[in-house]
């Protein structure tokens, strides 16, 4: 077996990661030019193209994102052999710092069957949150975490629904905040389903959580994000009323600094959220 240079692994890492081979040259301390031979070296040895050079955007092509994973996973399993080697291994548990409504409706359910549950630290917490200690932030958008390593876990939409035979009698409205632009609200739904109406006013929430609890308890009709609604949707105790999707304009993702010194484990939970 002939296997693939390590410095065009990394180089390809890096790369990926950034979208760029001048900001993994900064990383890893060499020019954009010496990355981009690095990552030619590696599409000739696996005869794909891995990027898709647009200018000085990059863009990973089907066989780049097949092989990024794994490569992001090698990177971690060395880290951790290295740490099992030649530095002391922290007893610290790993945090991991996730929105209220996306820990109720989302994570826990998704973190069974984990095999690394007892190394985890669950905090319930709004954004922004300080990453700094080495946690792991799982969230809607990106926004409040520059130069983070950034993954996407899944895109949502929103949907109308409600405790069945409530229909649209009564309303919960839910306050996104100040940061959210473009925020779902009854009035933009009512517009893309051609109702001509006003929305009544009714109960206001400031949480996904608190709106399903709502309209769980028969209080109203609420906009919620189809893929945390799923379960109560199952379990029959709310109801998808007719009408349009909003698409959500941001994906929720998975957000950490990339000096953590938990890489594998991080790596690890990245890969079982995505395909639990």
């Amino acid at each position: 077996m002939t296997l693939p240079p390590l410095t065009a692994l990394r180089a390809f890492d890096c790369a990926a990661r950034h979208g760029s081979f001048t900001r993994a040259g900064a990383e890893l301390g060499v020019t954009a030019a010496a990355v981009s031979l690095q990552v030619r070296a590696l599409e000739d040895h696996f005869g794909r193209q891995l990027f898709l050079r647009q200018g000085n955007r990059l863009t990973l092509t089907d066989a780049g994102r097949a092989i990024q994973p794994r490569v992001d996973l090698a990177f971690a399993e060395l880290a951790h052999l290295a740490q099992d080697l030649g530095q002391e291994v922290g007893a610290a548990r790993l945090v991991l710092s996730c929105l209220p409504s996306l820990a109720d409706h989302w994570l826990l359910p998704r973190l069974a069957g984990f095999a690394r549950l007892a190394e985890l630290d669950l905090r319930v917490e709004d954004d922004p949150v300080d990453l700094a200690g080495g946690a792991v932030r799982l969230t809607y958008g990106a926004h409040f975490y520059p130069d983070h390593r950034i993954e996407t876990l899944f895109t949502d939409e929103i949907i109308a629904v409600a405790a069945p035979g409530v229909g649209r009698a009564r309303l919960v409205h839910t306050d996104w905040g100040p940061s959210h632009a473009a925020a779902p609200s009854w009035r933009r739904w009512y517009h893309e389903a051609g109702i001509a109406e006003v929305p009544a006013p009714g109960l206001r929430v400031g949480q996904t959580a608190m709106a399903l609890a709502a309209a769980r308890a028969g209080l109203g009709a609420a906009l919620v994000p189809a893929r945390l609604a799923m379960a109560d949707l199952r379990a029959g105790l709310i109801e998808r009323l007719p009408g349009p999707s909003l698409p959500m304009p941001w994906p929720y993702v998975m957000v950490w600094k990339p000096s953590t010194r938990r890489a594998r484990l991080t790596a690890e939970l990245l890969v079982h959220l995505r395909e639990g």
